[in-house]
């Protein structure tokens, strides 16, 4: 099995975009044993559909990912990409001016510190440049979220990035043509593992939020992983038809 984990912020505060570092070091540590192959996002989709690998992606650029997740990941030898809101860097996750009910607003990575990771070896992806809903800007507003935000990174360490993340995981035929013509691969919040026809641009991830209690994580692979995945995708299914629609599969980030 082939999967791109995804986390957001590590702190204890329960959210639904949250990690706490306890789990995360558990999680981290395990992945480290070498029960499957840890790799790069780029490698990753470039492995042979049968192999046991995974990407370790973490959406929204939180400084407490400089503190509590990347020593982590270094020591352990752990490549990892951090997708970060290019135009709210040094700020925090008040995405729209406004914090969201039931999500802790949180400082966001400033740029000396995003460059010193990247001097570390951790990869810098795209995560748009304001955190808008893509689905519902004009082409202008796309190409500015989505091409601005590589120019950002670019402008600020030296290279662009290879990487894109869809805020909200809101994609939509446009959105996934200007990424794909712009960056290696694009990330979804679509709730599953790698299939063979996925197409780089529509890559789809495991939330880690929903395997936080010891265990289900180190199941990999097995048919209680897969039952475990199946009940939050029809979880998820669930909530956006009560939401009419509009929650389309992503809690937050």
């Amino acid at each position: 099995m082939r999967a791109v984990l995804t986390y957001h912020s590590i702190d204890d505060s329960g959210s639904p975009i949250s990690m706490p570092a306890a789990a995360l070091e558990r999680q981290l540590r395990w992945l480290a044993s070498g029960r499957v192959k840890v790799v790069s996002l780029g490698d990753l989709i470039r492995l042979p559909t049968d192999a046991d690998a995974a990407a370790v992606t973490f959406d929204d650029g939180f400084e407490n990912f400089s503190t509590r997740a990347a020593p982590l990941l270094i020591a352990l030898a752990l490549p990892a990409t951090v997708f970060v809101v290019t135009g709210r860097v040094g700020s925090t996750n008040a995405w729209a001016g406004h914090p969201t009910s039931g999500i802790p607003t949180l400082p966001l990575l400033g740029w000396p510190t995003i460059e010193r990771l990247f001097k570390s070896g951790i990869a810098i992806g795209a995560h748009s440049r304001t955190h808008r809903d893509l689905t519902r800007l004009d082409p202008a507003e796309l190409d500015d979220e989505i091409f601005g935000s590589a120019d950002d990174c670019r402008s600020k360490l030296g290279v662009a990035p290879d990487a894109f993340a869809y805020p909200f995981g809101r994609v939509n035929r446009e959105a996934a043509e200007r990424v794909s013509a712009g960056f290696a691969c694009g990330c979804t919040t679509e709730l599953r593992a790698l299939r063979g026809a996925d197409a780089a641009a529509m890559l789809p991830r495991l939330d880690m939020y929903y395997f936080q209690r010891s265990e289900r994580l180190e199941a990999w692979g097995t048919p209680t992983f897969d039952r475990h995945l199946a009940v939050r995708r029809q979880a998820r299914r669930a909530r956006a038809l009560l939401d009419g629609g509009l929650w389309k599969g992503k809690r937050t980030g």
